[in-house]
């Protein structure tokens, strides 16, 4: 679902940083190096070094993003807020 949301930026240029890196191997067809530059630009701008990297991490396993949404934990209720408003603004500017 957030994911798929993702799908929908592009910047071009080169993949790097975790999150593009994970966007470009998740499989999706719509991943391309301008979509996923434009999502982790977003990142940069949103997420902390280590949240990106766990953001990265539900590319590759989707159930870890709704573990994480579904979590009573605060600390992870926190970071899904940040990761929302993150995958708004991504589906946002990278339409």
């Amino acid at each position: 679902m957030v994911l798929l949301a993702l799908a929908a930026c592009g910047t071009g240029g080169r993949v790097s940083g975790d999150v593009a890196r994970a966007c470009m191997a998740g499989g999706r067809q719509a991943a391309n190096p301008a979509l996923c530059s434009c999502v982790q630009s977003v990142a940069n701008q949103s997420l902390s070094a280590a949240e990106q990297r766990r953001a990265a991490s539900f590319f590759e396993d989707p159930q870890r993003a709704q573990d994480t949404r579904q979590s009573s934990n605060s600390g992870d209720s926190a970071f899904w807020q940040r990761y929302r408003a993150f995958a708004d603004r991504a589906s946002a500017q990278c339409a």
